[in-house]
């Protein structure tokens, strides 16, 4: 990688960390490395869990029963960063992840992402409490197994499985026919871009789309200025448009030019969720992507 893009690369995977969006931004397992580790024993299936990411929290909500559930992420508590719905969240307990509010809460299990602050690993093996760090799925594939494997710990296999049944039916049913893929982009707030290789390429792909990143010469995750999008749009972008009100300070969500532009070109509204965690969001975003192929080819 170059320098410029490594640094690029960092900086965007710190930035997006302190919000709490892991997944699909920071380093990934090596390949056939697993994506869930375990630090420490679990004895049994566990009665207090406390979740420290948004994604982990999606997770939770399919594959454990709410009993179980301690406390989830506080991003979840807030409209801008959960990945479930909020009123779904907001009957948890939301923890910000210090080391010293997670052992007041007595857990027998703590997962979150693979960033952990280093003084909560510490803590957390000092006193024999167990931490699953779930890695980024680069893959459909790898979500899958990683699905597989973390309701295995929790002692849920068979909701593992359940959840597995429902993605691959998503699967089947966004599955586009072959044919000329229709020229798209993902271009989130702040102009960020999933390129080539990443997890959203592949649902880009799956569903009948040609993701035109790299015809700006933009690196797997990287920044698109507003200018040189609406110079040479695609056909279509998914994007959040509709957010632009609760993000005043996005100066390309809320610009004008943004408008005038869904008159010429798809501007397809895709949820900060869809694009922040794999697991069960893969699902809505299938469909949505599925839905905008549907749209989109019916006008060509």
């Amino acid at each position: 990688m170059r320098p410029a893009a490594a640094s690029l690369s960092v900086l965007l995977a710190s930035g997006l960390a302190a919000a709490g969006l892991f997944f699909l931004t920071a380093p990934t397992a090596s390949a056939g490395q697993t994506t869930v580790t375990v630090q420490g024993k679990i004895r049994q299936a566990p009665r207090r869990i406390v979740s420290i990411n948004p994604c982990v929290d999606a997770l939770l909500m399919k594959l454990a029963d709410s009993g179980q559930i301690t406390a989830i992420s506080h991003y979840s508590h807030d409209a801008r960063a959960t990945s479930i719905p909020l009123r779904q969240a907001l009957r948890f307990k939301a923890t910000s992840g210090t080391a010293e509010e997670i052992l007041s809460m007595r857990p027998d299990l703590v997962v979150g992402s693979s960033i952990v602050p280093l003084a909560t690993k510490q803590a957390l093996k000092r006193l024999n409490i167990p931490l699953v760090q779930l890695s980024i799925p680069q893959s459909i594939a790898e979500s899958k197994a990683q699905i597989a494997e973390l309701s295995a710990v929790l002692g849920t296999a068979k909701r593992g499985e359940k959840l597995n049944m429902s993605i691959d039916r998503a699967l089947a049913s966004s599955r586009a026919e072959k044919g000329t893929a229709i020229p798209a982009l993902i271009w989130r707030s702040g102009g960020l871009v999933p390129g080539a290789g990443t997890l959203p390429d592949e649902i880009m792909r799956h569903t009948g789309f040609q993701n035109v990143s790299s015809s700006y010469g933009l690196n797997q995750w990287d920044i698109l200025p507003l200018e040189k999008l609406v110079a040479r749009p695609p056909s279509v972008i998914f994007s959040n448009p509709g957010s632009a009100g609760k993000h005043r300070g996005d100066r390309m969500l809320s610009h004008p030019v943004i408008d005038r532009l869904s008159r010429r070109i798809a501007i397809v509204d895709y949820p900060s969720r869809l694009l922040n965690c794999a697991g069960p969001s893969l699902i809505e975003a299938l469909e949505t992507m599925a839905r905008a192929r549907e749209t989109a080819g019916s006008g060509q």
